[in-house]
């Protein structure tokens, strides 16, 4: 089997995505490689390629939404083997030994390493992984359509375990986008009575579609006003400034607003409301192996997927522009065509 991996990488900030080939050296003991047929693209691809956090390193290989085939195993290699379908997401890797790892946070690992930071993601043809990251997909889900759920599905679905969002809930969604239009969907099949808020009122008949019973305009301080104290769970995807004294007094005592979203500026907040009616500010990265793969059995017991839009990996330059004009409906897909 060849040691020489071909990808597409950028050579410096914010350059376009050229071929690349590299050698990954010796598949060490218990990590498997993926032979990459799909791989979708994140918001954070963009993010690294234009190091916005200070932490790529160049030549830069994006990539962290992958479905494949594991392709070769090391020997010390558990729950998954060759040739069977997985998918792989943000984390790559985890010391298995920390207190978070044995109590099943492994997301929560402090040496945990990412796909893409220093070392080589997945806009490429072969990716390698610690096996307990390989996710095994069941049978009744479309590998083309299940690379995002590896990031943003698993973003939006660790919250309503980690936040024991119950049946009953009245829950609120911010943000119908890459994230949100997941998390619609999901907490809908949990049975929840789900609200969407979204600043687009061109978005109310597609959130519906999704799985949202209400919407709401969030910039809409009269439509904020007839939902206040209703809330148990809001949880916010959206990346942006909104009016935060209002969100929050969209919740019920009790209610929880949790954050997933990158929110550019810090979040002002009156103590006194959270006090008086016990409520609570939150956020979570990701999810843990296990709760990934219990979201993969949640979305194929009840056929949920992202909308996705397909391009081959070869026209990864164009991908990542239609992504960054905000065009994406609303995640996109690399269909590996290197050979």
């Amino acid at each position: 089997m060849s040691t020489t991996f071909k990808a597409y990488a950028a050579r410096a900030k914010g350059a376009k995505l050229e071929p690349f080939e590299f050698n990954p050296g010796p598949l060490r003991d218990e990590q498997v490689e993926i032979q990459v047929e799909y791989c979708g693209i994140c918001h954070s691809d963009l993010s690294m390629l234009d190091n916005e956090w200070g932490m790529t390193d160049f030549p830069f290989v994006p990539g962290h939404e992958v479905a494949g085939r594991v392709v070769a195993a090391g020997d010390k290699v558990k729950g998954v083997r060759v040739g069977q379908r997985v998918g792989l997401g943000w984390y790559a890797e985890s010391c298995m030994a920390c207190p978070q790892c044995l109590s099943g946070n492994h997301n929560l690992c402090p040496t945990a390493e990412a796909t893409m930071i220093k070392r080589h993601g997945g806009f490429a043809n072969r990716v390698r992984c610690h096996w307990a990251w390989a996710v095994p997909l069941p049978d009744a889900l479309d590998s083309k359509k299940s690379g995002p759920l590896f990031c943003g599905g698993i973003t939006v679905f660790n919250p309503i375990i980690q936040c024991e969002v119950r049946p009953t809930d009245r829950v609120g969604v911010i943000g119908i986008g890459g994230l949100g239009h997941m998390a619609l969907q999901f907490l809908n099949k949990w049975g929840c009575e789900v609200t969407a808020f979204t600043s687009s009122d061109s978005k109310r008949d597609e959130a519906m579609k999704f799985g949202a019973h209400h919407v709401v305009n969030s910039r809409d301080e009269a439509q904020l006003q007839k939902i206040a104290g209703s809330l148990n769970f809001i949880l916010c995807t959206a990346n942006a400034a909104l009016p935060w004294d209002a969100i929050i007094g969209s919740l019920a005592p009790k209610g929880r607003l949790h954050i997933v979203g990158v929110v550019p500026e810090p979040i002002p907040v009156a103590v006194f409301p959270l006090i008086a009616a016990q409520k609570a500010i939150s956020g979570t990265p990701l999810g843990s192996p296990f709760n990934t793969a219990r979201m993969l059995e949640f979305s194929a017991r009840h056929g949920l997927a992202p909308m996705i839009e397909v391009f081959p990996m070869s026209r990864v330059n164009d991908a990542m522009e239609h992504l960054r004009a905000g065009k994406a409906r609303y995640r996109i897909v690399l269909q590996n065509d290197i050979r």
